[in-house]
């Protein structure tokens, strides 16, 4: 059974894709829950119509957020945290931390869930932390962490 995913899953496809599944599971679960729709043919026509307003759309948000991407690589952000004499963090430097920085220093809003941070930050230093603005912009900001 062939269907048109209207939501990603993980392990099936991403919206709007075209899957084959049992017909079971199609039928009884994603179907019903309205997480997809049969492949027929009107369907199919409606799908095509659809990616073609998507990708222009999908083309114009790409523009924005490459502005976006500029500005937040262009400029370091300054984080300030407390810190003993080795350099040491107490605690340590947070996606959360990184988005009001962003949203103070930049006048950029992002979500902090989309903010990739490196491993852990718990020292004075120098960092980069990957944003996934879309599927096709990261920007890479440069952090700068300072005792406060």
């Amino acid at each position: 059974m062939n269907v048109i995913l209207l939501t990603d899953m993980e392990k099936l496809g991403e919206k709007y894709d075209v899957v084959s599944v049992k017909p079971g599971y199609g039928r009884n679960f994603l179907i019903p829950k309205r997480m997809a729709i049969i492949a027929n043919a009107t369907n199919m026509a409606r799908l095509e119509d659809f990616r073609a307003r998507k990708a222009a759309e999908n083309a114009k948000l790409v523009d924005e957020f490459t502005v976006v991407k500029d500005k937040i690589e262009a400029t370091p952000l300054k984080i300030a945290a407390k810190a003993g004499t080795s350099g040491k963090i107490f605690g340590s430097v947070t996606n959360v931390q990184v988005a009001q920085a962003l949203a103070e220093q930049l006048g950029v809003e992002v979500d902090r869930k989309i903010i990739d941070m490196p491993d852990e930050i718990k020292e004075l230093g120098e960092y980069v932390a990957n944003i996934k603005l879309h599927k096709e912009v990261v920007a890479a900001a440069k952090l700068e962490v300072f005792a406060d």
